[in-house]
């Protein structure tokens, strides 16, 4: 008879950002530093939940 061969099982995938690649991030505020003068503006910082990418904005 012939030997049985063990197979791992395949490893979980980390979830695709593929929203965030095409631009459609999804934008949070970071409250450790709510909000910050810059230039005279009050700024605000966001963060993306899915990939981590900051950007800030001035109103």
């Amino acid at each position: 008879m012939g030997e049985v061969v063990p197979f791992k099982k395949p490893a979980r995938k980390k979830p695709k950002k593929g929203l965030c690649q095409h631009g459609f991030h999804k934008w949070k505020v970071v409250k450790s530093t709510r909000f910050d003068s810059q230039k005279g503006k009050l700024v605000t910082r966001y963060q993306c939940e899915r990939c981590g990418k900051r950007k800030v904005e001035a109103h």
